[in-house]
């Protein structure tokens, strides 16, 4: 291991330098998932560099989870998951949760979903309109007092309509936006009458299209119910 790192020199930025290329060595497939660092003396020899420069440096990798270090184990590239990646989105979404995070949510939206659905329609499994078919009828079966697991069936049929296309990027990219959506839809049901039905008829619309596996029906329904949400947006939400 010898050979992935050199001596760096000195200089006031000289634990970032030794993040860096301890960094660049995890992107560059150098450290593999899962394999163990050389001892603290080790890489001090090898960077040519303090103890504290580097456990500066190493302390930074561990917060940003990039490597684990294990008392009287020694230190670890980390075995990064999909995870990961959707847990650091949350936390960012819910600290920055305000109208112009709805806002930026929808218009997110507006460019993605219809996309994403006239790739579900082609790619979906007799598995996926199963599951969005007892999506369905839960939802419709569900008693209206139960706002709460309304809006959580309701973000579960967009998450398994994402899940449908086959692509994970998607999932990665909108698992954290549909985990705000709860939060979204208490705010449009607790005041709007029927909006409940408003969706429920066009989901069931785009359903029929995943069924039919047509495309182009299931790009214009998602662009409807992305519209609507603006629309309502603009009405109830918005802050002049």
């Amino acid at each position: 291991m010898e050979d992935i790192f050199s001596k760096i020199g000195t200089g006031l930025t000289l634990s970032q330098k030794i993040e860096r290329k301890i960094e660049e060595a995890i992107r560059q497939k150098k450290l593999l998932p899962g394999s163990k660092l050389p001892t603290e003396k080790e890489l001090c020899a090898q960077f040519a560099v303090s103890r504290t420069a580097l456990r500066e440096a190493l302390r930074r990798l561990s917060a940003r989870g990039l490597i684990d270090i294990r008392k009287g184990s020694g230190m670890y590239i980390t075995e990064l998951k999909i995870e990961d990646a959707i847990n650091s989105l949350h936390l960012y979404y819910d600290l920055n949760f305000n109208s112009n995070l709805i806002l930026q949510i929808i218009e997110a939206r507006r460019l993605f979903e219809p996309e994403i659905a006239r790739l579900a329609a082609q790619n979906r499994s007799e598995d996926d309109i199963k599951k969005l078919q007892k999506n369905m009828t839960e939802l419709e079966k569900c008693n209206p007092d139960n706002t709460q697991l309304e809006v959580d069936l309701i973000n579960r049929f967009h998450m398994t309509l994402a899940k449908s296309t086959g692509n994970p990027i998607i999932i990665i990219s909108l698992e954290p936006v549909y985990s705000l959506l709860p939060r979204l839809r208490n705010l449009i049901y607790g005041n709007i009458e029927g909006e409940k039905d408003y969706t429920m008829k066009y989901q069931s619309e785009l359903l029929k299209a995943l069924k039919d596996k047509d495309s182009e029906r299931a790009y214009q329904v998602s662009i409807l119910l992305l519209e609507r949400n603006m629309e309502i947006y603009n009405k109830y939400l918005k802050i002049s």
